[in-house]
């Protein structure tokens, strides 16, 4: 089984900054891209910004962060991570982390896409 559990959200002023961690765990064989999703209320899920396996120069950010959030990613400990800087009340919402994950079973490796509990994140104006 894989679990992917995020770290770090909270309650923070406008302006402010908020680093989320995700670390996956289980019977992993590999990981390919991993992401951060986020959901304010009453909206769908949008993607924060994503990076595939050691491809740290191809990170892949909404308009909406550009240059206000860095992505950046730990293989050797399976973890994601996503500093966010210069916060608006806009980026209140849950943040998800995803990541497609090969496990390794008894009768071969199975692919599959993964998702986190959800961490919140609020900013206040």
């Amino acid at each position: 089984q894989v679990q992917l559990v995020e770290s770090g959200g909270g309650l923070v002023q406008a302006g402010g900054s908020l680093r989320l961690s995700c670390a996956a765990s289980g019977s992993i064989f590999s990981i390919n891209v991993m992401g951060w999703y986020r959901q304010a209320p009453g909206k769908q899920r949008e993607l924060v910004a994503e990076m595939a396996s050691g491809e740290s120069n191809d990170i892949r950010y909404s308009d909406s962060v550009k240059g206000r959030f860095t992505l950046s990613r730990d293989n050797a400990k399976n973890s994601l991570y996503l500093l966010m800087n210069s916060l608006k009340p806009e980026d209140t919402a849950v943040y998800y982390c995803a990541a497609d994950i090969t496990t390794q079973g008894e009768r071969g490796l199975y692919p599959d896409h993964y998702w986190g509990q959800g961490t919140q994140v609020t900013v206040s104006s």
